[in-house]
């Protein structure tokens, strides 16, 4: 039993050395894609109104190097995430039933589509209601805005990728809660604990005024009661499927 229960955990140490490195080799093989798009992507960017007008200095030797570094790894990351998804969902398979495979694998497309969503809700609304807010800010005290590239965008990375992450929480909701983690009652119990922990998380990727984290705590705040509805309605179809599998057996 012993040895059994040894060659099962080498087994599953294998696969999930196998899954590890197909992300992995994905992830080198995309940044290098990422590091041939990173100029056309940083071009495009350029041309958006939300630049206009920053001019594209860099105060660093090291300042233009670290953007190309960070476009690129972007987009290897965007290409990298549903192939990581996937690998995830191969690893734990096994242990499903076949119902909960079917059920489970459409958490693949629909994490990566909310990612994308995150990231474009960050970029067309977010990002220039913040640049524009601290403009007119600036503006009114008489300061002069002199940025590069680096201010331009670190500041836009550190609001893109925390907002994509942040807009998983429904499915993860939806995922705890078809494997009987969390139920919409413990959801609503703990709201309140929910909301502050969503406060700070909006605070920290936000920059330091009041319009801005408004901007950004009632989009989480909303996730998180989209998230109950989802977790309710995921046990609502769970019990309805179980009453008609009863009643097809009492017949």
């Amino acid at each position: 039993m012993e040895l059994e229960r040894e060659y099962t955990l080498v087994e599953h140490l294998t696969e999930l050395r196998k899954r590890l490195i197909i992300v992995a080799v994905t992830f080198i093989v995309t940044l290098i894609i990422g590091f041939t798009l990173a100029p056309k992507l940083l071009t495009l960017i350029k041309s958006q109104p939300t630049a206009a007008r920053v001019e594209w200095n860099v105060f660093g030797y090291t300042d233009g190097l670290m953007i190309y570094l960070s476009c690129a790894l972007v987009i290897s990351l965007l290409i990298t995430l549903p192939i990581a998804l996937y690998q995830i969902w191969l690893f734990v398979k096994p242990g499903l039933s076949e119902e909960e495979s079917k059920g489970t694998i459409i958490f693949i497309p629909a994490s990566f589509l909310l990612f994308l969503a995150g990231i474009s809700f960050s970029y067309f609304l977010l990002f220039p209601l913040m640049l524009n807010f601290m403009a007119n800010i600036n503006e009114s005290i008489g300061a002069i805005e002199t940025y590069g590239m680096k201010q331009y965008f670190s500041f836009m990375f550190n609001l893109l990728i925390p907002v994509g992450i942040v807009f998983e929480l429904p499915v993860v909701i939806l995922f705890l809660t078809k494997l009987g983690i969390v139920t919409p009652n413990k959801l609503r119990k703990m709201r309140k604990v929910a909301y502050f922990i969503l406060v700070v998380v909006g605070v920290s990727i936000s920059p330091p005024d009041f319009v801005s984290d408004i901007l950004i705590i009632i989009p989480l705040l909303l996730l998180f009661e989209i998230s109950i509805w989802v977790s309710s309605w995921s046990v609502k179809r769970k019990l309805a499927k179980e009453k008609q599998l009863e009643e097809s057996l009492k017949e």
